[in-house]
């Protein structure tokens, strides 16, 4: 392996780092907040940041992985994450199907939070500079 390709998987191995700790941060806040300001959208936004970080983590294995021989098959922590991680996002999903159904129901009008504002702006901000870093 290059040197060049020896910085690329450390650069790619940092960037997973930051998504998975970001993503925890973002979903401690984002659930906090939610369940304070009684917003299910926040609160599910929350969710799927943990969610996300089951993935990072695949991720980050997978660079650790391919790093050390790029020829090599998904492990089974890899394939197990991957699964952990689709399941979890249908019945993230359904969670969220029926809290909408009940709020129709009950005839609750969505509310816009300031900290869901705060929350969506920063996230936008820190995925367009993730996308931004990676394809550099």
């Amino acid at each position: 392996m290059t040197i060049a390709e020896q910085k690329l998987y450390k650069y790619a191995w940092y960037l997973s780092l930051f998504t998975i700790f970001y993503n925890i941060i973002e979903g401690l806040i984002s659930m906090i907040f939610g369940y304070q300001d009684e917003t299910l959208a926040l609160f599910g936004f929350g969710v799927d940041s943990f969610i996300e970080v089951i993935s990072g983590i695949g991720i980050a294995i997978m660079i650790l992985r391919i790093r050390q021989n790029p020829t090599s098959e998904k492990s089974e922590f890899e394939k197990t994450a991957l699964k952990i991680t689709g399941i979890s996002f249908y019945i993230l999903s359904v969670g969220l199907i029926i809290g909408v159904a009940l709020n129709i129901i009950n005839q609750n009008k969505p509310e816009t939070t300031l900290w869901g504002i705060i929350i969506s702006f920063i996230s936008i901000l820190v995925m367009i500079w993730l996308t931004y870093v990676s394809i550099r």
